[in-house]
């Protein structure tokens, strides 16, 4: 089913203009869609996450199945690798982890700023959503890929210097004390 007024109503997102409000919020993004979807669909959108499940399930979209698999598999890049560096065990990847989701977890783990790593993967998570996006703009999916965009700009601009060093360090002290009172 095309859903080509839906996609005309949703206004473009972008990435380069953090400094001014996004056009639509997630929740505006939700309504405007629940007007032109199935039940079914819309169950999908409301369920859209920026955190897969750790086991996989089908989500009727062939799209959106194959975003959450390499998504799933870029967190248990980074969790294995972060826990490689601090000699901890860790969580083997799964079958459909690919040696550019490994390569993009290493730069992310080994950059020297949590702000620097998370703008790098956000820019690597933008590029695999532009790579998977369907050649029909005017598909359901195309809809799921502009939700996906819209929650990752939204995520995106919620980052602040001075407070995520702030709790980086909090953070980073806290799994220290942690590891030493463990020993």
């Amino acid at each position: 089913m095309a859903y080509y007024y839906l996609v005309s109503q949703l206004p473009n997102i972008s990435v380069s203009d953090s400094k001014s409000a996004l056009p639509m919020t997630g929740p505006q993004f939700l309504e405007v869609c629940s007007r032109f979807v199935t039940e079914k669909e819309k169950a999908v959108l409301e369920k859209l996450s920026l955190v897969p499940d750790r086991i996989l399930s089908k989500t009727g979209s062939a799209f959106l199945d194959t975003w959450y698999e390499k998504e799933r598999n870029l967190r248990f890049a980074l969790a294995q690798i972060r826990a490689q560096k601090m000699k901890k065990e860790a969580y083997t990847l799964p079958e459909g982890c690919t040696a550019d989701i490994i390569a993009a977890a290493r730069t992310a783990v080994g950059m020297d700023s949590p702000l620097s790593a998370e703008q790098f993967l956000f820019d690597y998570r933008l590029r695999l959503l532009d790579d998977l996006r369907p050649l029909d703009g005017f598909s359901i999916d195309a809809v799921y890929a502009y939700g996906l965009r819209l929650m990752l700009i939204e995520r995106m601009r919620k980052f602040e210097v001075e407070n995520g060093q702030i709790s980086y360090h909090k953070i980073y002290d806290d799994i220290l004390i942690n590891d030493m009172e463990t020993k």
